[in-house]
């Protein structure tokens, strides 16, 4: 006969849990990193990397933003609805919402470039690679990349499967 409650102590579960949490932050703290190195060299004209280690500000703004991203990703890891069922580690390495995450990454991506770019040819009378004159507009630039992307993550992670 079974017994009500959990399968698993709670304590358990509390650990298999933070893994999850930590490893989905640890990827999307990497899909970061990586789209920043691909904003570089989708626009060239705009050198982010280099730019915004000019200056203290733009720095800091880069980290407030990869801050807001990383809290964005806890947060989604963390609401998400999922279940602790068996395997632990198909709980814990859920290829599915990793694809989901891979998936958000190159759209989110692609769309957030193409619209730069479109908005950039609707406005021509705002030049938008002045930002590139400035440290602090690139950090600017970049510190909302990171808000959007942390956006996309979040909503990747909390959609139900």
């Amino acid at each position: 006969m079974y017994e009500l409650g959990l399968a698993y102590p709670f304590w358990v579960i509390v650990l298999i849990w933070l893994a999850r949490v930590i490893l989905l932050a640890l990827i999307c703290t990497l899909l970061a990193w990586l789209g920043i190195r691909v904003l570089d060299v989708l626009t060239p004209h705009i050198h982010e990397r280099q730019r915004i280690g000019e200056s203290p500000i733009a720095t800091g703004l880069f980290i407030a933003g990869f801050f807001i991203l990383v809290g964005l990703v806890i947060h989604g890891a963390i609401t998400a609805l999922t279940v602790v069922v068996a395997p632990i580690l198909g709980y814990i390495f859920d290829f599915r919402t990793w694809g989901v995450l891979a998936i958000s990454f190159v759209i989110s991506l692609l769309v957030g470039i193409a619209l730069f770019h479109i908005v950039d040819k609707l406005t021509p009378r705002i030049p938008f690679i002045s930002i590139n004159k400035s440290p602090v507009a690139v950090g600017i630039y970049v510190f909302g990349y990171l808000v959007f992307f942390g956006l996309i993550l979040h909503a990747a992670l909390t959609t139900p499967l």
